[in-house]
């Protein structure tokens, strides 16, 4: 009877604290010794989004399934409450003696016999059909639970798989989206140096052209040198020429270099290596922009600046063979 009654309480007793969810899985790039493409990377977000939605929806499923397998559970113990109700009233007025007393008060041996069966024959009916409840209550609700786990490792995965996509798209697009780079483009670069003359306000020092260019026999300024070593530093190391005497803009005063594609001179890109080297270094000077001061980039008939971004670009050069830079 005990039994009976704790099995009608069980659902208001408190739930079992579900399992610590295991880490969402990260998806794989290339190998440890080849650079992670952007384009990669957002496929690569991508497919893992699709992947957890449809996890998600089947553990949405499961659950509904679980859900309806508790209800028929409960009422399963619902219909046998007016028996356990009965039971535990008939207890209460005869105490523990009462099942004895009904099975003594028979006026013949077989009276006796019939009674003590069919008593025993009821309590073996009902702790039957109690353990059977229990067992698929217990059994639903345990994978309830764990489905409702799996329910929010997936949301949780899904949510950082849609984060991971839009950042991956956001990086794509600060270095000119595909139509710019077509997504071979490296997803980081390397962190530069702060240039010189750099205010604690975030603001730029004019300078003058007061250091030897060492890509021609002219002058540029400190910050000027400062970005040619930085993106020297950072592999870049094809040929470049920064002063350029006369003509208007940054060149003739010492604030801007042009950063050819080949070895030597200049000539537009035409494969996927001279492609790539002018992607990479544009990705490299915008995403340093305000740790170098740089004024704006041209490359590929777009130009950058930091205030507005990518804008189509048309002017005595289409930049399709070098990637020019000037600094503030």
């Amino acid at each position: 009877m005990v039994a009976v009654i704790a099995a009608l309480a069980v659902f208001a007793g408190p739930l079992p604290a579900a399992a610590e969810p295991t880490s969402p899985p990260q998806p794989s790039g290339h190998g440890d010794d080849e650079p992670k493409l952007l384009n990669d990377l957002i496929e690569s977000r991508n497919r893992s989004y699709v992947q957890a939605k449809s996890k998600l929806a089947k553990s949405k499923k499961r659950q509904l399934e679980l859900a309806l397998e508790v209800d028929r559970a409960q009422a399963e113990l619902a219909a046998l409450a007016p028996q356990v109700s009965q039971i535990a009233a008939q207890s209460y007025r005869t105490g523990r003696i009462g099942a004895v007393s009904m099975l003594l008060d028979t006026a013949s041996p077989d009276s006796f016999v019939r009674r003590a069966a069919a008593l025993d024959e009821l309590n073996l009916v009902n702790s039957k059909k109690l353990a059977e409840v229990n067992a698929v209550k217990n059994r639903a609700e345990q994978a309830k639970l764990a489905l409702d786990a799996e329910v929010r490792e997936q949301q949780k995965l899904t949510n950082e798989m849609a984060r991971g996509k839009r950042e991956a798209e956001k990086a794509l697009a600060l270095v000119g989206g595909r139509g710019l780079t077509g997504g071979k483009v490296v997803a980081t670069s390397p962190v530069a140096r702060i240039a010189p003359g750099r205010t604690a306000d975030g603001d730029w020092k004019p300078l003058s052209c007061t250091e030897d260019d060492p890509t021609t026999s002219g002058c540029i300024t400190a910050r000027t040198l400062h970005m040619y070593k930085e993106v020297k530093r950072a592999g870049f190391n094809r040929f470049v020429g920064c002063y350029r005497s006369g003509g208007p803009y940054e060149h003739p005063k010492g604030r801007a270099c042009d950063w050819s594609l080949q070895r030597s001179g200049f000539s537009p890109w035409h494969n996927d290596d001279t492609y790539m080297y002018g992607n990479n270094l544009t990705a490299f000077l915008v995403r340093n922009a305000d740790r170098l001061g740089i004024y704006y980039v041209i490359w590929n008939r777009q130009i950058w600046f930091p205030a507005t971004g990518w804008k189509s670009y048309s002017g005595p050069s289409n930049h399709t063979d070098h990637v020019h830079v000037s600094l503030l």
